[in-house]
């Protein structure tokens, strides 16, 4: 794009405005053309990837194993791309999407370099007014929010922290040049997914690294390695089947790891085993590496004294790899229980405390009062660094939806709709806010389990809806309130039946000042989830309330997909 083309504000009117152009957004519009509708994505990076192309930090890669983080939809993609190891990188992984982008030719319909900055409905034309940080103004009949569960970062207000002379990086938004670290003395805040997989990484650079943390993480080694050429082939001639199998929550029991993703689970009950069987079993899930190590019995997330088992196994491995007594006990967790926070995979965090020029600070002992041009100011007294690295993480699965204007029925905004907290039915639509879809929203499987399978689901259900409805010269689709109170009960009892709910994790929004703690994932599970979405679409889509086609609409319509 040159500088005079982007100085012109564009205009159009499509049948879907999608938000997004990362895994959701791709697999989308691919879709969307599929029914022959126009479309139009809208993305504020540069290129594809969405969470990937932001997330450029040293370490960064996948916690899922690769053969399973990528699209089911197309056979011939499956068989043609080979991931180089059992956990891809960050700019693997973007390759790939870049792939997808190309082999399905889909860049010609995304606008690159543009920010949403507000979505209106008109009930009138039954439309949506897209507009954006460059004055465009786009008009759709439906509405698909893209926008991903991890893609505003968050970093903590401090004092002098917006006047420092010191750089300053967000693991959600690395330069893309990269960063050197070598010879200077870097301070990184925060422990969870991405700073565990940045700090080994800076340690290998940086002539002093101190790392704060405010609350300890469980993490599980990976034991990452390059992708066997055999094991991968055997893979891709199964793929199908385990496809399918997982689609119905069916891989429990899976022996092969390739054969299953990160949310295998063992259906032996830890209860019933002595303590010998169940440490043998953390044994082998821990030597194997990954997070189904989450999964090694079935009542990890139900039952205390089996959860107290897998948390007192990982506190004593952190005793045996990390020298320091004090920094063991301090990296070991203890506030809350095994897996209600994000389980993170790292290689060699914890063995990284042992270098010399590391350091942990706990924060709960020795807070950070205020940033200033020379380092962080703490309660004990003010640490010299050279720059600051914020692994803080984000506004989880909300932030980028109240980030925009969006506006419902009677120009109600979404953020007042989710004042005490978001509500969806399935995690799909929001009650008063017509022909608006979310893709793994809050109120769906989401980030419990493999996303990229979670979204493939929600861009199916949402274009058998469209064609359904279209088939029935159906204009407006919203969602029935009571459908959608009867859902958000689902969810919250579903939660309440766990351990999750015993944890101020980014689950609840617990890490945003001023967040109403709502568990937002569904956690049945990805097979009953399906089934329940297959249920309401075989029920004439059961909670959705659908009206034809106004004439106002039709006329404004112009029959764009025509």
């Amino acid at each position: 794009m040159t500088s005079e083309q982007a100085k012109v504000a564009r205009e159009d009117r499509v049948d879907v405005a999608v938000v997004g152009a990362g895994f959701a957004g791709l697999y989308m519009l691919h879709k969307l053309r599929e029914l022959g509708l126009k479309s139009q994505v809208i993305e504020r990076g540069s290129d594809v990837g969405g969470t990937w192309y932001w997330n450029r930090y040293p370490g960064a890669r996948c916690d899922a194993v690769s053969s399973f983080y990528s699209y089911s939809f197309s056979p011939e993609l499956e068989q043609d791309w080979t991931w180089s190891e059992k956990y891809a990188t960050q700019p693997e992984i973007l390759s790939y999407l870049r792939h997808v982008a190309d082999r399905f030719d889909l860049r010609r319909d995304i606008w690159f370099d543009t920010t949403v900055t507000g979505a209106h409905y008109d009930a009138a034309s039954d439309t949506w007014t897209i507009s954006t940080d460059r004055g465009d103004r786009l008009e759709a009949r439906y509405c698909v929010m893209a926008t991903g569960c991890l893609s505003v970062g968050r970093i903590p207000d401090l004092p002098g922290l917006r006047e420092t002379r010191l750089p300053v990086y967000h693991t959600g938004a690395w330069p893309r040049e990269g960063v050197d670290f070598t010879g200077k003395r870097v301070a990184v805040v925060g422990t969870g997914s991405s700073g565990i997989q940045l700090i080994p990484e800076i340690a290998r650079q940086a002539a002093e690294m101190t790392v704060f943390q405010r609350t300890a993480n469980f993490s599980v080694p990976a034991r990452n390695a390059p992708l066997n050429k055999e094991k991968d082939q055997a893979f891709k001639q199964e793929v199908g089947d385990l496809r399918k199998r997982w689609r119905v929550g069916a891989l429990v029991g899976a022996g092969e790891e390739l054969k299953h993703d990160s949310t295998f689970m063992n259906p032996t009950l830890a209860v019933d085993l002595e303590d010998e069987e169940r440490r043998q079993a953390f044994e082998e899930r821990w030597r194997n590496g990954g997070a189904y190590f989450a999964g090694t019995f079935a009542d990890l997330m139900t039952d205390m004294r089996a959860n107290a088992a897998a948390a007192d196994f990982v506190h004593g491995k952190i005793r045996e790899i990390v020298d320091n007594e004090a920094t063991a006990n301090s990296l070991c967790p203890t506030d809350y229980p095994f897996g209600a926070k994000r389980l993170c995979v790292d290689t060699n965090y914890y063995a990284t405390f042992n270098r010399p020029h590391v350091s942990l600070v706990d924060l709960r002992d020795d807070p950070i009062e205020r940033v200033s041009d020379g380092g962080l100011v703490c309660r004990s007294g003010e640490r010299p660094f050279d720059a600051l690295v914020f692994a803080t993480g984000f506004d989880a699965m909300v932030g980028a939806l109240l980030k925009m204007d969006i506006r419902g029925k009677d120009g109600v905004p979404l953020a007042e709709t989710w004042a005490a907290g978001p509500v969806t039915y399935l995690g799909l639509m929001v009650a008063g806010f017509p022909n608006l879809f979310l893709i793994t929203g809050p109120g769906s499987p989401s980030v419990l389990g493999n996303v990229v399978g979670h979204i493939e689901q929600h861009v199916e259900f949402i274009a058998d809806l469209l064609t359904d409805s279209r088939r029935k010269d159906i204009g407006r689709i919203e969602v029935n309130a009571a459908a959608q109170e009867a859902w958000v009960q689902r969810v919250n009892e579903a939660a309440a039946a766990t351990l999750y709910l015993k944890a101020n994790s980014w689950y609840l929004g617990a890490n945003v000042p001023g967040r109403p703690r709502v568990f937002m994932p569904y956690v049945g599970g990805i097979g009953l989830y399906r089934q329940i979405c297959d249920e309401v679409a075989a029920n004439n889509y059961q909670g959705f309330e659908r009206q034809p086609v106004s004439a106002a609409a039709g006329s404004r319509r112009d029959n764009v997909s025509a």
